[in-house]
């Protein structure tokens, strides 16, 4: 997902970096987009930095007499790019340049050019908050679909106390991925997510493991992320990129997998062990290359149960499996969800060709102890969120038993 967001000229622009920050914790990808009056309060640079995106501070490009065509239409190309445009702090005077369709610099243009969701948090001296002018184009803008963050009261940098305040940025980001359609239903939770295949080596130059791409764990970190989740990500070697925002361990070996998951273990609240752990290693391995001399025969030893022990150790944590089966594909799945005390288990028939290993998309079974949701095929981004839904569904009664 990307987010533009719109600082505007105010003392509480500094804040927009932090917001930021907590936007790319979530998975998101930000471009900022900087009014004149916020450039004398902080530097593009510094946003630059921050985002790895290019800062635009006007409407054509700075030092051309004649703007090419490119520059021109910058601002129909951002708006046609992201998912929500995000304004703040938005002064009094962007407030009514939105609400009377003026389209002097980039923001405002921007804004009249995006279909996208649009979110604005104002700051500003509690008498122009309070301005009947300023609360009617808030109105306009409410009517017409604009989510207004309303500001804080308290002390404000001008010495008055009142209205105008900044809302805290962590509500301002809650309601800007509300406008993205993810909600913060996982905020306070710490999900540690294994993903990939291992690998066990035979010799130097050889190993055993399997067809895993880490997608399916990948897509989970990622969707964790927009829901407010802090995400632990334990991964075997994959040829992808993991979300920024995820606290990532790399490992090779279902050992060095096993080591990574129990230490993390104790500051998980949920685990999704992913991971297509090998389930045997070489009783030895070759210190040189073992050369072509005809059959070689390979002695194997099973490997660590790492969900066993995760649900051994467990205290209050959620534990969910995945099992990949090629027969008897609910019945095995019961069976580990039972002899392992997991709380759920997601299988699927890796028997079935472009689901599965190797693809973007799955199909999957969801087992609790109480429900057994089918998940037809789609798109490995689309089973994480069902599997999220899950996982969210079950939190809550874990809760609501406590409770009682």
């Amino acid at each position: 997902m990307k987010v533009a967001l719109g600082v505007s000229g105010g003392i509480a622009a500094y804040k927009a970096a932090e917001i930021v920050r907590l936007l790319q914790d979530r998975g998101v990808r930000v471009q900022v987009v900087m009014t004149r009056a916020a450039q004398e309060f902080i530097r593009p640079l510094t946003f630059a930095a921050l985002t790895g995106e290019k800062v635009i501070t006007d409407l054509f490009s700075a030092g051309s007499e004649v703007p090419n065509v490119e520059s021109a239409i910058e601002h129909i190309a951002v708006a046609q790019s992201i998912d929500a445009l995000l304004v703040a702090p938005a002064t009094a005077n962007t407030i009514a340049s939105f609400a009377h369709g003026s389209a002097a610099d980039f923001l405002t243009a921007l804004y009249l050019a995006t279909s996208a969701p649009i979110v604005i948090a104002p700051a500003m001296n509690v008498n122009m908050w309070n301005h009947p002018a300023t609360q009617e184009n808030i109105e306009i803008l409410r009517r017409r679909g604009v989510r207004i963050v309303d500001p804080g009261s308290g002390y404000l940098a001008c010495g008055m106390t009142g209205s105008g305040r900044l809302a805290e940025n962590e509500t301002i980001v809650a309601a800007t991925m509300e406008a993205l359609g993810a909600t913060q239903e996982l905020a306070g939770e710490t999900v540690l997510i294994t993903a990939g295949p291992t690998r066990e080596k035979i010799d130097p130059v050889r190993y055993l493991t399997n067809r895993s791409s880490g997608k399916m764990g990948y897509a989970l970190a990622e969707g964790a992320l927009r829901r407010g989740a802090r995400v632990l990500l334990v991964s075997g070697p994959t040829a992808i990129t993991p979300p920024g925002a995820a606290e990532l361990t790399r490992v090779e070996s279902a050992e060095e997998m096993r080591s990574a998951v129990l230490r993390l273990l104790p500051d998980a609240t949920i685990v999704i062990k992913t991971a297509a752990v090998s389930d045997y290693r070489p009783r030895v391995t070759a210190e040189q290359k073992i050369k072509r001399s005809g059959e070689v025969s390979l002695e194997l030893e099973p490997t660590s149960d790492i969900l066993a022990e995760v649900s051994h150790a467990k205290t209050s944590q959620l534990v969910i499996g995945f099992a990949a089966e090629t027969e008897n594909v609910l019945e095995n799945a019961r069976k580990k969800l039972a002899s392992k005390s997991l709380d759920a288990i997601v299988v699927n028939d890796v028997s079935h060709e472009g689901v599965g290993f190797d693809s973007d998309r799955n199909a999957v079974t969801i087992i609790t102890h109480d429900e057994v949701i089918e998940v037809p095929e789609t798109t490995k981004w689309e089973v994480a969120q069902r599997v999220l839904d899950e996982i969210i569904k079950l939190r809550k009664a874990m809760s609501v038993a406590k409770a009682t």
